[in-house]
């Protein structure tokens, strides 16, 4: 949850597919509100300063939020995935699809889980 005070889900998107998928959120958004920030080593300036809201904003536990992190980690690690990896290790498309696919197979076999929105 980190400095957010409800429940929110959180998705990682790089800078190839952006437009895109900010163009999917604000026009999918329902009555939701999307908070939409950078991933920099400065976190509070990223949730305080450089973020866009999409619907009612909602405030922000700032105060546990690291002014400037001495280390760069990935977000998604074991994915190979985030902010911190490099241009040339960077996952194109075609891959971020086919792992997509895979993870929402995994998920089509799992009872508990939500099922993905339909076209």
């Amino acid at each position: 949850m980190g400095p957010h005070p409800a429940g929110s889900y959180e998705i990682w998107v790089p800078d190839t597919s952006f437009s895109d998928v900010f163009f999917y959120l604000a026009s999918n958004r329902g009555d939701l509100s999307v908070l939409v920030h950078p991933l920099s080593r400065e976190q509070r300036r990223d949730h305080e300063f450089r973020n866009a809201w999409m619907g009612a904003p909602w405030p922000l536990y700032l105060d546990g939020l690291p002014d400037k992190d001495d280390v760069v980690q990935k977000q998604y690690a074991v994915l190979g995935l985030g902010w911190s990896t490099p241009k040339d290790e960077e996952v194109t498309l075609d891959e971020r699809r086919k792992r997509g696919a895979r993870v929402e197979e995994l998920l089509r076999q799992d009872p508990q889980a939500a099922p993905a929105p339909s076209d």
